[in-house]
């Protein structure tokens, strides 16, 4: 019955997200308390499986949620991400630009905020999408999303990778090795597989598929000269860009800094979890190599310096003001996160880990691709039912995390399986969905087709990568 009770609720959970309109934390709570109550937990049993479960997963990322949503409010804020994007479409061209700006998005820029992402990404993707061709908008959009979430559950800081890492009790240096090669090698090909597909023609139709109002087509035609020096010539192009950045410059008291420095404060906490995991594998660690390269302390020397270089670039009103973004993002995202792990643990304490712990405990004929295989598929399930990828990897962590010693597999590998599954679909469920949608100018169905598509693609393209590394880890 416990089984029966846990469908019962995920279906709830489904019902008052999609039917009534509830908001996922609400939604989240009623079905942790039906859970909770209904297969016998008890009434102050299910109380504390809620509060432990939300403590215990702020425990693991509320700090590293916390510092990186910051670290991208403020970079926003000085047009870092901005300036990145448009360099790296007059670097590569138009043709390489889907595999460099899904690599970009996947490993540089892996961010925790993936609302920056698309807020500052879509604009440049429309802009340059003209000059790849007919079908440039939809290959482009495809390698936006598949790259964001790619960074996102598979590469640190992302939120997805660092909470199934801690869910799981997973070293961040361990995951960062395996994450980063899984999440470009699943960028690049899902967006390569996506270019054939919308290239074979007839999938993709701009009348249907494409919602572009006239201020967008006016404001993509001024992007486009900028980014691709395609107006009378290229030095118009470039002399018109410079006249309005040092006006802008003029206006609001921005002092332009090198871009390497800017983006300084994502790839020094990189570096530094990095070479923290190195020195652990090479048994040359110490207390304060340790110190550095722990997550949260590498993430908060990433803050000051986001906070530093945005109080030399922006100004302090402009600096505060991100902050204050920030928090307000923050709080949102804290509570979604911490609710998700609210349902796992009430998952936890029915006993479900149990029933669950049978599926996994297979015998000896293919134990490992079976493992692999439930791990992506409740995280895939679980996605599908809640929309939120975040929201799935936890939860699907949560019910696994408690079995993890029958299994004969690496814990990496099966953290790695969820995070493949937790991409599968992102769909009308999701408010990342509707965000992107409007923010490239898509109909629903053109949403649908690239959005949703090249997730599921990524997925299933990630799958294997991940019984790669099980051969490995």
């Amino acid at each position: 019955m416990v089984a029966v009770h846990t469908a019962i609720a995920i279906v709830l959970v489904i019902a008052l997200i999609i039917r009534v309109k509830v908001d996922p934390v609400i939604s989240l709570v009623l079905g942790s308390l039906y859970l909770g109550l209904a297969a016998g937990v008890g009434f102050a049993g299910t109380i504390e499986a809620i509060t432990v479960g939300f403590g215990g997963i702020m425990a693991e990322v509320g700090l590293l949620i916390g510092f990186g949503v910051l670290i991208g409010a403020l970079l926003h804020s000085t047009g870092a991400f901005r300036r990145l994007v448009g360099l790296l479409v007059k670097s590569v061209g138009a043709g390489r630009l889907p595999y460099a700006l899904t690599s970009l998005l996947a490993v540089v820029m892996p961010s925790i905020y993936v609302d920056v992402q698309v807020v500052l990404a879509a604009p440049v993707a429309r802009s340059a999408s003209p000059f790849i061709g007919r079908t440039g908008l939809p290959v482009l959009a495809s390698a936006l999303g598949c790259g964001i979430f790619a960074g996102y559950v598979f590469v640190i800081p992302g939120l997805a990778a660092i909470s199934i890492a801690g869910l799981l009790d997973i070293q961040l240096g361990d995951w960062l090795l395996y994450g980063l090669v899984i999440g470009l090698v699943t960028a690049v090909v899902s967006t390569l597989l996506m270019r054939l597909l919308f290239s074979a023609g007839g999938w993709w139709d701009p009348e249907t598929d494409e919602e572009v109002d006239e201020a967008m087509a006016e404001q993509e035609a001024a992007d486009a000269a900028y980014l691709t020096g395609e107006a009378e010539s290229a030095h118009e192009a470039m002399s018109r860009a410079e006249d309005e950045a040092r006006e802008t410059e003029k206006a609001h008291g921005v002092r332009r800094l090198p871009l390497l420095v800017l983006m300084l404060p994502i790839l020094v906490p990189l570096l530094l979890i990095a070479f923290g995991a190195f020195a652990e594998l090479g048994g040359w660690s110490n207390a304060f190599i340790a110190f550095l390269g722990d997550a949260n302390m590498a993430l908060f020397i990433g803050l000051i310096g986001a906070y530093t270089l945005s109080r030399m670039s922006a100004g302090a009103e402009r600096t505060d003001h991100a902050m204050t973004e920030g928090f307000h993002t923050t709080g949102e995202i804290l509570l979604i996160t911490g609710v998700g792990g609210s349902l796992g643990a009430v998952i936890e304490a029915t006993g479900l880990d149990s029933v669950l712990g049978d599926l996994f405990r297979a015998d000896e004929g293919a134990p490992i691709i079976l493992s692999i295989l439930l791990a992506w598929f409740i995280a895939a399930v679980l996605h599908l039912a809640i929309g939120s990828v975040s929201v799935a990897a936890i939860t699907a962590a949560g019910i696994i995390a408690p079995i993890l010693d029958s299994l004969a597999v690496s814990p990496i590998v099966i953290g790695l399986a969820i995070a493949s599954g937790a991409m599968f679909a992102l769909q009308v469920n999701s408010n990342f969905f509707w965000m992107f949608k409007s923010l490239l100018g898509l109909s629903t169905k053109g949403t649908l087709k690239t959005l949703t598509l090249v997730t599921s693609v990524a997925s299933v393209v990630s799958l294997p990568l991940v019984m790669v590394a099980a051969l490995i880890a």
